[in-house]
């Protein structure tokens, strides 16, 4: 099996990441933030939410540095434990980043129907209590198209077009700051807080908006996925995961501060558009404009990042027989893993057909499946056993991973309690949860899973093959001295 092409200039593989992070949403969103949680909960939500995930971003980060390998997470949890554990994280990132693709199919057509209303028309059908409308369909099919054709001619491309698009994401949220902190009054920010606006005080509207904030903080595993073909060191790739985590944090926290500062944010609160319609609000239409193209700048950069991750996770998997070796292929030409770009743009495009009152539940279930490949990756990386380098060094393990653990299994039991302030919201949710987690079933009992460990191993790490071995052999050993204890 071919190795993908190393292409990935070290500054757009730092705007992959923060991009990954990055979307659109909450741009508009930040209305209904600052209505149930205020001003402040959403901004002190947002900082703790950052450090929660940088704290997770620390075992990525070690696992990049010692096998930059496409598939992240699968590549991880194999070294650290066995196949089905592999596939199961592997699985539910294929349903989080196809959900991902699908809302992007969708969500265009959302943001540009709040410049331009007439993109609501021509109804073709209801599912979920939303109508799916033509120009919506054929918006998200262009963009579809589109970033399936960037990635179609090799990863060089693509990442290229996203440092372009993050860069100018950048410069706009640099204007968007800079108007808002000049232009608006510290009677507008403070109190940052109003308990008879969200029927909660300081603390409770901050840690309430914690595990939503944690939503919007995923992505950044796609460093790790995107890993093999990055033009760095594995070290300077282990730093870019954790500088994702942390660039994207400050990104969202600054511009929402414009946001409460340039006009009085209970007013903010009480609008349907967040930062776009505050700064109109505030006669700076041009403002306005600048933050509405950071969300269709952000709609393309999460984009590409999602679609590039997704397809680099069944390659991992079919390298080691738990897909179909057929999109394990790369393209010698271009070196894109074109069956693995195709699969991804078709899952899409069929999620997408659905329409955003049924891709709602899709969405929602993405919280309980990241939460799981959190809390298992940060399980493998205190499982697999410490073991001298090369050089003779023992490579030291950070207690901090283990809090973004807890985390995640926070984001998984606060999603499925029923009784909890952040479950699941339809019992649709939960069907979906228990349907993606069947069909995972079926798809690992058909799979091949013909090559036995070692081979698995050669195939999942390539040249870092030799670096893995002294780890098997000390899993060995610990076997080996258990059996003879017991």
């Amino acid at each position: 099996m071919n190795n993908l092409r190393k292409s990935i200039s070290p500054a757009a593989l730092i705007s992959i990441g923060a991009a990954g992070v990055i979307g659109s949403s909450w741009l508009y969103l930040g209305s209904a933030f600052f209505a149930e949680f205020g001003a402040g909960g959403t901004i002190f939500g947002f900082v703790l939410a950052t450090l929660l995930a940088a704290c997770v971003a620390l075992s990525y980060s070690w696992f990049a540095s010692q096998y930059p390998r496409a598939g992240g997470e699968v590549v991880y949890v194999f070294i650290a434990s066995n196949r089905l554990l592999s596939f199961i994280v592997g699985w539910l990132l294929i349903g989080t980043f196809t959900a991902l693709a699908a809302f992007y199919f969708t969500a265009t057509a959302r943001l540009l129907s709040a410049v331009w209303p007439q993109l609501d028309t021509i109804p073709l059908y209801e599912i979920g209590g939303a109508y799916v409308h033509l120009p919506a369909i054929i918006i998200g099919l262009v963009l579809s198209l589109s970033i399936f054709f960037l990635n179609w001619f090799g990863a060089e491309i693509s990442a290229r077009a996203e440092l372009i698009l993050f860069s100018a994401m950048l410069v706009l949220a640099a204007i968007v700051v800079f108007a808002g902190c000049s232009s608006g009054d510290a009677s507008n920010f403070f109190p940052l807080f109003d308990r008879e606006m969200t029927g909660r005080g300081m603390l409770a509207n901050t840690f309430s908006f914690i595990l939503p904030a944690m939503a919007f903080m995923t992505g950044f595993s796609v460093v790790a996925i995107m890993a093999e073909e990055a033009l760095s060191t594995p070290r300077r790739i282990g730093q870019i995961v954790v500088w994702s985590v942390l660039i994207a944090g400050i990104f969202y926290v600054i511009v929402l501060c414009a946001t409460a500062w340039v006009i009085p944010w209970r007013e903010t609160a009480t609008m349907t558009n967040g930062t776009i319609e505050a700064f109109r609000f505030a006669n700076m239409p041009a403002i306005s404009n600048a933050a509405f193209a950071i969300g269709v700048l952000g709609l393309f950069t999460t984009f590409i990042a999602v679609f590039s991750a997704s397809a680099r996770i069944i390659v991992a998997l079919a390298r080691v027989d738990l897909f179909p070796r057929y999109f394990a292929k790369i393209d010698p030409k271009s070196g894109a893993p074109r069956p693995a770009l195709v699969f991804t743009l078709i899952a899409g495009i069929t999620l997408g057909l659905l329409g955003p009152g049924a891709l709602v539940w899709f969405l929602d279930t993405i919280g309980v499946y990241v939460g799981i490949v959190w809390a298992i990756t940060i399980w493998a990386y205190y499982r697999i056993p410490v073991v001298k380098t090369g050089n003779g060094n023992i490579p030291k393990r950070s207690w901090l991973p283990a809090i973004g653990g807890i985390t995640g299994i926070a984001v998984v039991l606060g999603a499925l309690l029923p009784f909890s302030p952040v479950a699941l919201e339809s019992i649709y949710e939960y069907y979906i949860v228990i349907a993606w987690f069947a069909l995972g079933f079926i798809v690992y009992s058909l799979a091949p899973k013909q090559m036995n460990r070692d081979e698995s191993l050669r195939a999942l790490l390539g040249e870092y093959y030799e670096s893995v071995q002294a780890v098997e052999n000390a899993r060995k050993n610990v076997n080996t001295s258990a059996k003879s204890y017991t």
